[in-house]
């Protein structure tokens, strides 16, 4: 089973307004151009964007390319509501149709950390992704030392599947 192309532009929380990232969006932030973001009134957050987010803009421009147009199952943008910084992003590494899961991830500029914004875009994905009726699952990753990730995971109810030594592995059961 192939993701359908997304049907809404945004996701909106009590705080945050989640805008999906595209191909033009990611290669111009790559080119340091961030002309297209203030044309849609988004503004650089403290810290943003931060080096896990230019490491991983070329895994999200690799999962683009694999849709013909967003289908929600990539990354998003976190943006706070009041002032329209971005200030990080969260999403799926794409859509497994034989598996019927995603694999969610997120980040945080650091200066922004610790004031529940994670929390708020994270559960705001979950739900959009179940309520899509194709995912039955969401899977997480995190280093079995990253202590605030576990918590975050326990606390969203992921429940630990198995660890190795490089890795702890959370699933979400619709």
């Amino acid at each position: 089973m192939k993701a359908p192309k997304l049907t809404i532009e945004r996701l909106t929380t009590e705080r945050l307004i989640l805008i999906p990232f595209t191909t033009k969006i990611c290669r111009d932030i790559l080119k340091d151009d961030f002309s297209d973001l203030a044309a849609m009134g988004l503004k650089k957050g403290k810290g943003w964007p931060y080096s896990d987010v230019i490491e991983t803009l070329p895994r999200i421009i690799d999962n683009l390319s694999k849709v013909e147009e967003p289908t929600g199952f990539e990354s998003w943008m976190i943006i706070k509501n009041d002032t329209f910084e971005i200030i990080g992003d969260a999403g799926f590494k794409g859509y497994n149709g034989e598996e019927k899961n995603i694999d969610i991830g997120y980040g945080i500029s650091k200066e922004e950390r610790r004031k529940g914004y994670a929390e708020e875009a994270v559960t705001a994905l979950i739900q959009w992704a179940f309520s899509t009726g194709i995912v039955s699952e969401i899977t997480a990753r995190c280093l079995p030392d990253n202590v605030n990730s576990i918590n975050f995971l326990q606390k969203l109810s992921f429940a630990k599947i198995k660890q190795d030594t490089e890795m702890m592995y959370w699933s979400l059961r619709k």
